[in-house]
């Protein structure tokens, strides 16, 4: 089945079967390899997307969710330059093997986007989803306050 789709801000049309995982789509077909396969449970946060804004697990998101709709992932983040919270993380060293980090960006500028004055515990509680096994977390909360000011 074709399912056309708005990815980094440009049209795709992808054949694939609609139960077919999002983050398979986009790594496979579409060769974004931003999103990473984690546990495939929605569990760990490693696949993280914005579906129309909204930051959701891409490994238990069907393709047919995203027909017709817009999907950003970690490569669309900032467009044509880095996005803030991007930039942030190059400065403040907040990767370590850097599995994780796309996932704990896009769902981190999914809050900002709706809270821009998150506080460190908002965020803290927002991020819980995400994990990171390298314990870089102060880096990334250092990161986030980079940006939220």
């Amino acid at each position: 089945m074709a399912i056309e789709m708005t990815v980094n801000g440009r049209r795709q049309r992808v054949t694939a079967a609609p139960e077919t995982p999002l983050l398979l789509v986009l790594r496979n077909d579409l060769q974004l390899n931003g999103p990473k396969f984690g546990c495939g449970l929605a569990q760990c946060g490693a696949c993280i997307v914005h579906l129309d804004g909204d930051a959701v697990p891409a490994c238990v998101t069907p393709l047919s969710e995203a027909a017709g709709r817009s999907v950003v992932t970690i490569e669309g983040l900032g467009g044509e330059r880095l996005h803030p919270l991007q930039q942030a993380f190059l400065d403040e060293q907040a990767a370590q093997c850097g599995y994780c980090t796309a996932g704990i960006i896009m769902k981190a500028a999914a809050v900002l986007r709706a809270k821009p004055d998150a506080t460190e515990a908002e965020m803290r509680e927002a991020l819980a989803g995400n994990l990171c096994r390298c314990g870089s977390h102060m880096r990334v909360l250092r990161a986030i306050r980079r940006v939220t000011g």
